[in-house]
């Protein structure tokens, strides 16, 4: 079984390896399985991500207030929702993230779903991040929300080794298909 780090750096080079035009069948794909689900139809403040290196295109999705993370330090990170001209820059590891002064913060508990990032996933909904942890400590606070991983179907692993930190997804949606979590959180 491959180490978590190797399952990491292996979906990564995949997804960084897809074309554009690849990335944009397969993000419109799971952006309409997305919002046919019930958790985006009830949702008001959609927490969501700015794709980089063949991610899943979350920008595609429409009709909510779509809320950003911005990194604040190491492993923290804080919601806003971006308004107006100005608004977005390049940050760390070149991934554009909103502009503090030109954004209004959202409180975690004010968000009614976390679409996030991941790098890989199992059928049973667990999710591995990028490393850095900033997910997995931000979800707790998001105590009214669903947790939901975008992913493409090539990111699904046999079984995702958790530790006791690691926040599970209430589904993974690619675009073959919706995982439900058995268990709940």
């Amino acid at each position: 079984m491959k180490s978590m780090e190797e399952l990491r750096r292996e979906m990564s080079c995949a997804r960084k390896a897809l074309s554009p035009e690849t990335v944009e069948e397969l993000s419109r794909r799971i952006v309409k399985r997305v919002e046919r689900l019930q958790e985006y139809k009830q949702a008001r403040n959609v927490m969501i991500y700015r794709a980089v290196h063949g991610e899943v295109r979350l920008e595609l999705l429409r009709g909510k207030n779509f809320i950003y993370p911005l990194c604040t330090g190491p492993g923290e990170m804080c919601a806003l929702l971006p308004e107006g001209e100005g608004a977005w820059r390049k940050g760390a590891f070149g991934i554009p993230e909103p502009v503090r002064e030109v954004s209004r913060e959202i409180a975690p508990e004010e968000i009614d779903l976390v679409l996030c990032p991941c790098a890989a996933f199992d059928a049973d909904c667990r999710r591995l991040g990028m490393g850095g942890g900033y997910y997995d400590r931000f979800l707790p606070k998001c105590t009214g929300a669903k947790f939901i991983a975008a992913a493409y179907e090539f990111q699904k692993a046999e079984e995702i080794l958790t530790r006791s930190w690691d926040i599970p997804m209430d589904a993974v949606v690619t675009e073959e298909r919706i995982y439900r979590r058995k268990e709940k959180r």
